[in-house]
């Protein structure tokens, strides 16, 4: 049997907000089977497409954009370089104009209400979020294909497993963090180091690097926009973006209009704990509302989650004096190496594992990366993964009206002071004397995921999703 082989970039990957498994994974998707129809010579025979969405996909796909998303990947555009203000417009066109074109190439007519099918009360048993595309073809033949968004923007088609990607020979083969432990002590590597060492199975090294600052300068961009941008959220609940407020409560009647001057002017604001406090919350507030405004994130292994590990970047970055590109590649070299490791032991999808698997994993991954960059044992930084993670089982998800915003937006700014609390307690700790394992908690939070009820995955069946009046403007 194949090993599931995880590289950093596809546990981080630059996308459009609202949701990694409902708006991400279906974009792929979508994109996927019209080069399925492609390769197939099918493409020029199309006449009609017909888009049935199942289970949590269908249940709170609008509020998560997966319509939107799945109407984009079929017209070719890519969510690392679709512009995000050209959204509306692009879907109000197809709506009005009943018009859709394929790939960009083949034009046929399409009618949102009736071609797009929410299948509220059906669900396929390899994963909850399933989507068909049906080809209907000039001949009077159907094609058809089904995908699965399993969480973070993976996607499985129909027949596959997820491990089909073709195999490379990795130095240092991790399923779980026992062997991860090993090839540390055996070799004296550091977690990010063991990463870097796997990476160039794939690519050089200069390509990693230059892939990873990419990825952060998206983080850092989201960030700097999240805390400059006033008004509300769309989606109907008329939640106000908060980060710009407490940004301008902390930086006064002063104005900065670049990144590192405005980084400069908060390191010298001091780092008392609740101005340091204050900073992490806005930092996160500021991606989680970007993500749900459809910005340009990164998966972190998700977007409902998108806002905790920049937020423990950037307060390392901020109050740390970690603003070097080598320390920001160990940070989130280390990070996805802790992410791949729930991904292949439990579940980075909320439709799967409730939030745990997202909140959950993004506070492991930067709990674990924050204390190897300030200086952690690698079993330390083991140990803080797992802190983080213990504290988080059991954590439901359950959005209010479908999306992404109640009680998600917060949440990340919890995610992320668990994890620099998960970092400290590490690195005053005496990891030998540690109870519980990374592979213990891992174990256990696939359990708790199998034995939770499905109203608290990603449904909004459950939880706040139905006690809190949808109408009332607090939060």
């Amino acid at each position: 049997m194949q090993r599931e082989q995880i590289s950093v970039f596809d546990i981080f990957k630059i996308g459009i907000g609202p949701s990694s498994s409902h708006t991400l994974g279906p974009w792929r998707a979508a994109q996927q089977f019209t080069a399925s129809l492609k390769q197939n010579g099918l493409l020029e025979q199309v006449r009609q497409i017909k888009i049935l969405l199942y289970g949590s996909l269908a249940k709170t796909g609008k509020g998560h954009g997966t319509d939107v998303a799945i109407l984009l990947g079929l017209t070719g555009a890519d969510p690392v370089t679709f512009d995000v203000n050209a959204i509306d417009s692009t879907i109000a066109s197809i709506k009005d104009e009943q018009l859709l074109s394929l790939s960009g190439e083949r034009p046929i007519t399409f009618d949102y209400n009736e071609d797009l099918i929410f299948l509220f009360f059906e669900s396929l048993p390899f994963h909850p979020n399933a989507v068909t595309f049906q080809a209907f073809l000039d001949s009077g033949k159907a094609f058809s294909e089904t995908y699965y968004s399993i969480g973070g923007g993976f996607v499985v088609k129909e027949g596959e497993n997820g491990s089909e990607k073709e195999q490379v020979d990795l130095p240092f083969p991790v399923d779980k963090a026992s062997e991860l432990l090993h090839w540390c002590l055996s070799t004296g590597l550091k977690v990010s180091e063991i990463v870097m060492e796997n990476e160039l199975a794939w690519r050089t090294e200069a390509e990693t690097k230059k892939g990873i600052m990419q990825h952060y300068t998206v983080m850092k961009d989201c960030i700097y926009r999240g805390c400059h941008t006033s008004g509300f959220l769309p989606g109907g609940l008329n939640v106000a973006r908060r980060a710009w407020a407490l940004n301008k409560r902390l930086m006064g009647s002063q104005v900065y209009t670049d990144y590192a001057s405005w980084v400069m002017a908060i390191r010298e604001g001091g780092n008392g704990f609740n101005y340091t406090l204050d900073w992490v919350s806005c930092f996160a507030l500021a991606v989680n509302e970007e993500n749900a405004s459809f910005g340009r994130v990164v998966t972190a292994p998700t977007n409902g989650a998108a806002g905790v590990i920049p937020a423990v970047l950037q307060y390392y970055i901020t109050f740390c004096d970690g603003f070097k590109d080598e320390k920001i590649m160990q940070f989130i070299a280390c990070a996805s190496e802790i992410g791949s490791i729930f991904k292949k032991g439990a579940t980075i999808s909320a439709a799967m594992g409730g939030c745990q698997a997202e909140i959950g994993v993004s506070s492991a991954m930067a709990a674990a990366a924050l204390t190897e960059c300030l200086g952690g044992s690698q079993r330390q930084v083991l140990m803080a993964a797992e802190i983080a993670m213990e504290h988080h089982l059991g954590l439901t998800c359950d959005p209010i009206g479908g999306l992404v915003q109640i009680p998600c937006i917060e949440r990340n700014t919890m995610g992320a002071i668990k994890a620099i609390t998960a970092s400290q307690l590490a690195l005053q700790s005496n990891p030998d004397k540690a109870k519980v394992s990374l592979d213990a908690v891992v174990n256990t939070m696939w359990e708790t995921a199998l034995d939770m009820n499905s109203k608290y995955k990603e449904t909004s069946d459950g939880g706040l999703a139905t006690n809190i009046p949808i109408s009332l403007p607090e939060c």
